[in-house]
């Protein structure tokens, strides 16, 4: 198959589903921010001076609402025409104006995706016998949103929301059993990260990996995780731990920061007592989160490529040319950035983990 020599790669946007081609001819900058808490966001700036359609004088732009407006949905697709990926999609809710002398006006707008609604929504409210799947489920509900909510993890007594925005409520519920939240179209997802379907990809030093830093690290790696608590029922104490075992499934060769940490220090136990548990799964499940939480940032990895819009959050990610340590597969991608100036074009950073060393393809 023979690849074009040069390929256009200038954003396409869309408002309230209508291309705008002046967008794209006006941007300076854009940038496109995800990771595994949820809440896509975007900034755009573009030169706010030029002649309206089929008007010669030149006038002040994108401050008349035409084209850009609180409430009007904004959807920016990169790459080739034939290959093009949607990277955003979401709703303008902020504008900005810049005036300086010598230069253009200039037009910063924001935008961010459907769990903005969850960030502006604040309640306090109480959820009886469900499981975190459960209330993301009634939450979406409440937003109008379908759920895909399927995080493995107990079933609570009881539950509260004690003013709290829904987003930092269902982030701190993601949080204590390890799943995470995102938006998709109109379905809210909360899933356990094994459960998250992305793409899979190579990157390659000196081929799409402009700039890397790889680091392995054992100083917040720990042999177990205990979590104590006091059962509501039978009023007996609760100990549960976990060990390396938490981490086995998500391991296929290398070592592991657990067994080295072990093997370097000794035991290292960690002891949670913030996160109060009152029936042993609820223990059970906070000390493998806690345990797998440590284990996958074993070793990090942050990068630049030339541009790949395929890369997402929860992408399965393999790299080559790296050395020894870092190569091969097993990384997840926890943060994405995906940026477009004048000067470099199409841009990706993005940031990933693993929990070994030396891993295996």
């Amino acid at each position: 198959m023979t690849e074009a020599l040069f390929v256009a790669t200038a954003p396409v946007f869309k408002v309230d589903g209508e291309v705008k081609g002046e967008l794209a001819r006006d941007l300076l900058r854009l940038e496109v921010e995800e990771d595994t808490a949820g809440l896509k966001r975007l900034s755009a700036r573009f030169i706010a001076q030029g002649p309206q359609p089929g008007e010669a004088d030149e006038t002040l732009l994108y401050l008349d609402g035409r084209v850009v407006d609180f409430g009007k949905s904004l959807e920016v697709s990169i790459g080739p025409a034939d290959d093009a990926r949607t990277i955003f999609s979401g709703t303008m809710s902020a504008i900005d104006a810049e005036f300086r002398e010598g230069r253009q006006p200039e037009v910063l707008v924001f935008a961010e995706d459907r769990l903005m609604q969850l960030r502006l929504t604040r309640r306090s409210k109480t959820y009886r016998q469900m499981s975190d799947a459960d209330i993301a489920g009634e939450i979406a509900s409440q937003h109008g949103l379908s759920a895909d909510a399927t995080a493995e993890g107990p079933t609570y007594d009881v539950v509260q929301q004690w003013n709290q925005s829904d987003l930092a409520f269902l982030r701190e519920r993601a949080r204590l059993i390890q799943a995470e939240v995102w938006v998709s179209d109109k379905q809210l997802c909360f899933k356990s990260r094994g459960q998250r379907t992305a793409t899979d990809l190579v990157l390659v030093q000196g081929n799409q990996i402009l700039a890397l830093s790889a680091r392995a690290d054992l100083a917040h790696q720990r042999t177990k995780v205990e979590v104590s608590g006091y059962d509501a029922q039978s009023r007996d104490a609760i100990v549960e731990e976990a060990g390396e075992d938490a981490i086995g499934a998500e391991t296929s060769g290398g070592r592991n920061g657990v067994a080295l940490a072990k093997q370097v220090f000794g035991d290292l136990p960690s002891y949670r007592v913030r996160s109060i548990a009152i029936t042993g799964d609820e223990a059970r499940e906070y000390a493998r989160a806690e345990l797998l939480r440590r284990a996958r940032a074993f070793v990090t990895v942050a990068g630049v490529t030339r541009g790949t819009p395929d890369l997402t959050v929860g992408t399965k990610l393999s790299l080559e040319r790296v050395g020894a340590p870092f190569e091969g597969g097993g990384y997840y991608v926890t943060r994405v950035c995906h940026t477009y100036d004048l000067a470099q074009g199409h841009r990706t950073r993005f940031e990933a983990e693993r929990a070994t060393v030396g891993a295996s393809s």
